[in-house]
């Protein structure tokens, strides 16, 4: 297994108009030397359905920028977390909504491609949220065709979901592609009540990206340590499977971002050694 560790972004800057996590519009470059100082290999980008048209991600020109950024410092950016589709859903009732969300795929996969990204993260959870056979329905239908793109290029759709082990296996197995994957959020399964040791049996090999938060079972998200996700068992049970992809640190942030995280780095890092 190895130890790529990387943050998501924004969580070394202070927040962005307040919001708990979104693309740091203006000021996200600084983040790339904070990182670097900071030991991290990667960021996990954010597009946000907030000011999608103002992130780098979605323009040529923006592409060059976050290559400059990266050549710069030495961070990389393999992964993005594409919370556009929290918002406009691929698999909404409104047609014309899924119909766009599908475009704008489309154009985050081929600029993907230029910045090397492995995973492009789909957030099916909360106002997103797979609910019923006909959403599922939906959504298999319209991801279906940026399968074969994201095959071209070699990008993982990595799939977060809040759904049980099984049902999210079932979901995975209506698509014939390896390309269609797994981000693993530890502190949302804490949340769910749902035990890692299930999951990982289930789907293990099918993650690609994991996302490192804690959280209380049915509540938000608290330091690293304090809440209800079961870092042991879970590392344990990683290990033997051999997971290869990054480690996205996804966890509590507070107004400024630094100080609490690097405490929260700090303490994550024995599982890495």
């Amino acid at each position: 297994m190895n130890n790529m560790i990387g943050v998501m972004q924004g969580r070394l800057l202070p927040k962005f108009q307040g919001r708990y996590q979104a693309h740091p519009v203006g000021y996200w470059k600084e983040e790339f030397f904070i990182a670097r100082e900071m030991g991290l290999s990667c960021i996990e980008f954010i597009l946000d359905f907030n000011d999608a048209n103002a992130n780098p991600l979605l323009s040529n020109t923006g592409i060059d920028e976050i290559k400059t950024v990266i050549r710069q410092t030495g961070v990389d950016v393999k992964t993005i977390c594409a919370d556009y589709f929290m918002e406009a859903p691929l698999h909404s009732y409104d047609v014309r909504t899924a119909e766009s969300s599908q475009i704008l795929m489309i154009n985050l996969l081929n600029n993907a491609e230029k910045l090397g990204v492995t995973d492009v993260v789909i957030p099916c959870v909360d106002q997103s949220t797979l609910d019923g056979k006909a959403a599922e329905d939906r959504f298999v239908e319209r991801l279906l065709p940026m399968v074969d793109i994201a095959e071209k290029h070699d990008i993982n759709l990595s799939l977060e979901t809040d759904l049980a082990p099984q049902p999210f296996v079932k979901i995975l197995n209506r698509f014939d592609s390896t390309r269609v994957t797994v981000n693993y959020d530890i502190g949302n399964s804490a949340s769910l009540g749902y035990n890692p040791i299930e999951e990982l049996e289930a789907y293990g090999e099918k993650i690609t990206d994991i996302h490192i938060k804690d959280r209380i079972l049915g509540g938000a998200s608290v330091i690293l340590g304090q809440g209800d996700a079961k870092f042991d068992s879970f590392f344990e049970k990683l290990y033997k499977i051999n997971y290869q992809g990054p480690f996205i640190m996804q966890a509590y942030r507070d107004e400024e971002g630094v100080s609490i995280f690097k405490n929260q780095l700090d303490w994550i890092k024995k599982y890495f050694i």
